[in-house]
């Protein structure tokens, strides 16, 4: 053959290059494969990380539960609760008849709204031991309104409210220490109104009782 003339014979010289457009698809059918075969092994990674569940067994530590008690002496940042009168109703270790914080219209607002969610049910609208529940059966309590209670000191209401007492559970998981207080000053609310005379009314407002009520339609 003439040299020159741009034509080869098999097997005269090296083989041809492949074509771009082959190359390109092989090396995207590698990442594809290099893709999930990545993807895999971070799944697997994942739902074999080390781990426990809640109260699973464990054999690293010598007493077989896999969660840590907390360190001995120790309190976490914001629950050290030095504040007896605000966190235990009490002053001196005795039960305090006087509240932590000032008694305003936001605190009585408050105190009304949490005590329809998680009092009147049993204790009734006006304390009287009336709820929805009593009527439905179960066991009632004691009326705020007799003696023993209307003298109690607040901070028993709070105490009641914190541990718990009788047939009635605790309720310092659902309930934060400031509602508790303004729960227990609605409650003192409560019992006044039960009792209440024109003397405890003050004389700027004495006006008002004289008022009609509006009928429930007309205030809608």
């Amino acid at each position: 053959m003439q040299e020159g003339s741009g034509l080869r014979t098999p097997g005269s010289g090296p083989a041809a290059s492949p074509k771009p457009g082959a190359r390109s698809r092989v090396l995207g059918v590698l990442l594809v494969v290099f893709a999930v075969l990545t993807a895999a092994a971070c799944r697997q990674d994942m739902h074999d990380a080390a781990r426990y569940d809640a109260l699973e067994a464990s054999t690293f530590f010598a007493d077989g539960q896999s969660a840590r008690p907390l360190v001995a002496n120790t309190v976490a940042r914001g629950l050290l609760r030095q504040d007896e009168h605000l966190y235990a109703g009490r002053v001196n270790g005795q039960l305090t008849d006087t509240f932590p914080m000032p008694v305003t219209a936001e605190v009585m607002a408050r105190g009304q709204e949490r005590y329809n969610v998680f009092c009147a049910p049993c204790h009734g609208p006006t304390g009287m031991g009336d709820g929805m529940i009593v009527r439905r059966g179960f066991r009632a309590p004691p009326s705020y309104h007799e003696e023993r209670l209307r003298t109690a000191p607040v901070g028993y209401y709070f105490d009641v409210m914190t541990n718990g007492f009788g047939a009635m559970q605790d309720y310092a998981a659902q309930v934060p220490v400031a509602d508790r207080w303004a729960i227990a000053a609605y409650m003192r609310a409560l019992q006044l109104s039960q009792r209440a005379t024109i003397n405890d009314v003050p004389a700027d407002r004495r006006a008002d009782l004289d008022r009609p009520v509006a009928a429930p339609e007309a205030q809608q």
